[in-house]
């Protein structure tokens, strides 16, 4: 069982990832941004996922740098992961993303690293892109972002290196269950994001009854099924008390009843794009 904010996983190829980490989509560039990923490590979350299109990974690499040195941790200490976008996914084009993924965040190099999204006939090249960064130790693991079943054994075919982590949409609203079931049967970690469905589901009857009778917040009974679930999960914050409150749930447990209760919220609906029909 998960016992605190340093607990990690074990990916396939050995790498050590973080359960819980700092998610910082729609933050933008500024004092806020940089803020929240310092306070993060100065609260102990040992994993920051960024991505390209955020265009926020400068700001999130003074924060990293900041808040290392005021918590006196070396950068092998921290879990880092960006993602190449859409507009990149070319073999070239890829490792070029890499490469100024990089330089934005001032590190040298990424623990992983992620495709976006699965644009058709491009993924592939993308892929190998990634492999080759992997097999150079340019980065310590890779995967992939919003992939269903087919995309993943779409990718597996041809693959070298099986991906380590696909991070997807996932809340009690979509629970990704069939996707969860073949990640695990794959060996590959299941990440989700926006995994309070952007404050959708706070005042949800259900969740309220089961965090009233814990003594937590609706936010902290999600992330607990999340990591009861064995789902990796980032929550999204920029607010101090937010972050310690998101992280505070490694001194309760949900019953297995309640783990259902939860399930039994799905209704397959998101609140991002559907990774089978986008068009950016």
């Amino acid at each position: 069982m998960v016992k605190n904010l340093q607990d990690t996983t074990t990916l396939h190829n050995g790498v050590e990832m973080p359960w819980f980490g700092l998610g910082v989509f729609k933050v933008e560039e500024g004092p806020e941004l940089v803020n929240a990923v310092k306070v993060a490590i100065k609260h102990g979350y040992r994993s920051i996922d960024t991505a390209a299109i955020y265009e926020n990974e400068e700001g999130v690499g003074q924060g990293i740098r900041e808040g290392l040195k005021e918590a006196g941790i070396s950068r092998e200490d921290l879990f880092v992961t960006s993602k190449v976008w859409n507009a990149d996914l070319g073999y070239e084009s890829t490792i070029a993303a890499y490469e100024k993924s990089l330089k934005k965040l001032g590190l040298e190099y990424l623990d992983l690293y992620l495709i976006h999204w699965p644009v058709e006939g491009k993924y592939k090249e993308a892929w190998r892109a990634l492999e080759t960064l992997y097999k150079e130790g340019k980065v310590k693991a890779i995967g992939v972002s919003n992939f269903q079943i087919h995309h993943l054994k779409d990718l597996m075919e041809d693959a070298e290196v099986k991906p380590m982590v696909n991070q997807v949409e996932c809340h009690p609203r979509l629970t990704q269950k069939e996707v969860q079931a073949f990640c695990k049967e794959q060996g590959i970690q299941l990440e989700a994001w926006s995994p309070l469905m952007q404050g959708e589901l706070l005042d949800n009857d259900v969740l309220q009854a089961i965090a009233t009778k814990h003594g937590k917040s609706v936010a902290q009974v999600i992330l607990r099924w999340d990591l009861q679930n064995g789902i990796v999960t980032i929550p999204k914050s920029t607010k101090e008390h937010r972050i310690v409150e998101n992280s505070t749930v490694f001194d309760f447990e949900l019953t297995e009843e309640e783990m259902n209760q939860i399930d039994g919220l799905n209704q397959n609906h998101r609140v991002g794009p559907d990774p089978d029909n986008f068009d950016f």
